[in-house]
């Protein structure tokens, strides 16, 4: 029966992400062409995979208009894709969560992947220190039919909750430097063992995170898991050619997570 009922719950969530995906398309693409956006996703690639450091902390993968319709269009629609992924393989949907705060929120698909995948959250709060992204991350949710406000902080700034939340980090601690992060997974710990349940997304690729060995030591040392989750992209017909004409090919996909709850 409680398979079923997670079945069910797919099958929305599945249908919401469709219909927001439409309506993400016709907002990006309403303002730029097609060639526009496919050279700022490469760009952005680029910059992500190539030239990272100082200009990610400077704010260089949202410095430009096609670079910012790229990551709230393409990127979001991979990253809640992976997100989805890691929360019902770790049986997420079956820890339940009140509030879900999103650190480094981005445009807020990785809170709104884990809530449209329980169903049962009432509240979503997005920390990041980009305005833009935060007024995308809102949209985003109202969208997706959640309910969420947003904060803009560094994310060492906020107090979190302390009753028991779900904590998501997706595609963040990355762009932390080596003590500000340390610091995060210190909290991190500090707050799972209050009683938070604690979600941590990032890529496959090591060079991104040549971190990652000893946060996932320090995970399971306290009972947690490390997965790597690997998935096919069921990506529309416009995001599959976007990716194809930014010489990209993410028809299989795939990232890595920690779970601690």
């Amino acid at each position: 029966m409680q398979d079923d009922q997670v079945d069910r719950q797919k099958g929305g969530a599945d249908r919401r992400v469709t219909a927001w995906l439409a309506a993400l398309e016709q907002r990006h693409l309403s303002t730029l062409t097609f060639p526009e956006l496919r050279r700022a996703l490469s760009a952005l690639s680029a910059l992500y995979v190539e030239r990272r450091g100082a200009r990610l902390e400077q704010g260089a993968a949202l410095d430009s208009a096609g670079k910012r319709a790229a990551f709230a269009f393409f990127y979001a629609a991979l990253h809640i894709e992976s997100v989805r992924t890691a929360v019902r393989g770790v049986a997420a949907v079956h820890c339940p969560v009140e509030q879900i705060v999103d650190l480094g929120c981005g445009t807020g698909v990785a809170a709104a992947a884990w809530a449209i995948e329980c169903g049962r959250v009432s509240r979503i709060e997005g920390v990041d220190r980009n305005r833009w992204a935060l007024a995308e991350a809102r949209w985003n949710w109202s969208r997706l039919g959640l309910s969420g406000r947003t904060k803009c902080s560094d994310i060492e700034a906020v107090d979190w909750p302390r009753q028991r939340p779900g904590i998501v980090v997706a595609y963040t601690a990355n762009e932390l430097d080596a003590p500000t992060r340390e610091r995060l997974l210190e909290r991190l710990l500090a707050a799972a063992a209050r009683g938070a349940r604690v979600l941590v997304v990032e890529p496959l690729a090591r060079r991104v995170v040549p971190w990652w060995g000893s946060w996932a030591e320090r995970i399971r040392s306290v009972g947690g898991r490390e997965d790597v989750w690997r998935f096919a992209w069921r990506a529309t017909p416009t995001l599959a050619l976007l990716d194809r004409a930014a010489g990209l090919d993410h028809r299989q996909s795939g990232a890595r997570s920690l779970w601690l709850a």
